[in-house]
């Protein structure tokens, strides 16, 4: 009984991790999914994060305890400006709207290591 009460829940996960295999392929050939997807390939460890979020202190604070020193991307602090209609924007939103694309959600944050998902701070990854 139990085997077949985790089998739906064990299908789930395989479906997830299947869309999530296939949307590392990194379809979107956008300059700020290019930038996600270097910058994840370039260091150990990634972390896509805001610095006033608490959820991304909190993960920031485990690779601490951990005398771990991610790379740090921090959305919320890029002074790289891109025209948008007539105005110019950052482009931090245009990074999370890649990794929408690329893992399924924009939240943050997003730690990788060794180039792969690890999800945020929400445990579904």
């Amino acid at each position: 009984m139990a085997t077949r009460m985790r089998l739906p829940s064990i299908l789930a996960t395989a479906a997830t991790l299947a869309v999530l295999a296939a949307s590392l392929s990194w379809a979107s050939g956008s300059p700020e999914a290019t930038f996600v997807k270097k910058t994840i390939s370039s260091h150990k460890i990634v972390i896509f994060s805001k610095s006033y979020c608490p959820y991304c202190k909190k993960a920031k604070g485990v690779f601490k305890e951990l005398n771990q020193t991610p790379h740090v991307v921090e959305l919320d602090q890029r002074k790289l400006k891109k025209m948008v209609g007539p105005v110019f924007a950052e482009d931090g939103q245009n990074i999370q709207d890649a990794m929408s694309e690329i893992v399924g959600r924009r939240t943050v944050p997003q730690v990788f290591i060794d180039g792969k998902h690890i999800g945020g701070s929400d445990g579904k990854s």
